[in-house]
C-alpha cells in the first residue's frame, strides 16, 4: 500500500521456495494490484537496487549483500513514506556495507521517504543520519543533528570527526 511504512531487517529473510520477483511482489501482499502491475513494480524495484538481472535467480544463489539488496526492493516496492531498517547491513562484509550506504542514501534522495535506521555502528549513523538518538537501555540519553549537506561517502571531515568521537563518548567509548 503506498504511503505504508515498510521494514527491512538485519536478516533478509527471503522466502527460499520464490525467486527473487516473487520475493519482491511479496512486499506488495496487502495491495490490490493486479499480477502484471505487481510485477513490473518489483522489477523496477529491483533495477532501483541494482538486480534487475537477478528477478528469477533464487535466493540460495545470491551474496548476502544481493539478497539485502532483495529485501531493500521488497520495501520499496510498497513506495513507502517511511522505510524502517533494523541493523541492515550488520551482517555484511565492510565493502558491501560501503555500497549499501551509498545505495540507501541514492534511493533516499530519488525516492524522498524518511528513514528510521537502527544500528550501533557509530559510522554509518553519522555517515547517513540527519539525526542521531543514543539510547541506554531503552533511554534516550543523547541527540545530536547533522547538519547538511553532508561530506561524500568515506570522506571523513573535521565535524564527521567530532560527531564520532562525542556519539562514542556518550556510548562509554574512550579513545
Amino acid at each position: 500500500m503506498v504511503g505504508s511504512p515498510a521494514l527491512a531487517f538485519q536478516e533478509p529473510l527471503l522466502f527460499p521456495w520464490r525467486d527473487v520477483r516473487t520475493n519482491v511482489v511479496y512486499g506488495l501482499n496487502r495491495s490490490k494490484l493486479g499480477r502484471e502491475e505487481a510485477k513490473s513494480r518489483a522489477e523496477t524495484a529491483l533495477a532501483d537496487v541494482g538486480l534487475a538481472d537477478r528477478a528469477d535467480a533464487w535466493p540460495s544463489t545470491l551474496s548476502g549483500g544481493q539478497a539485502q539488496r532483495v529485501s531493500l526492493a521488497r520495501a520499496l516496492v510498497a513506495e513507502p513514506e517511511l522505510l524502517l531498517l533494523d541493523e541492515p547491513f550488520g551482517a555484511l562484509d565492510a565493502l558491501t556495507r560501503l555500497t549499501m550506504r551509498r545505495l540507501l542514501l541514492d534511493l533516499w534522495r530519488e525516492h524522498g521517504f524518511g528513514v528510521l535506521l537502527v544500528t550501533h555502528d557509530v559510522d554509518e549513523a553519522v555517515a547517513l543520519a540527519d539525526r542521531v538518538l543514543v539510547l541506554d537501555e531503552g533511554r534516550l540519553i543523547h541527540s545530536l543533528t547533522i547538519e547538511k549537506p553532508r561530506p561524500a561517502m568515506g570522506e571523513g571531515t573535521a565535524e564527521s570527526e567530532h560527531h564520532r568521537a562525542e556519539l562514542l563518548d556518550k556510548l562509554g567509548v574512550r579513545l
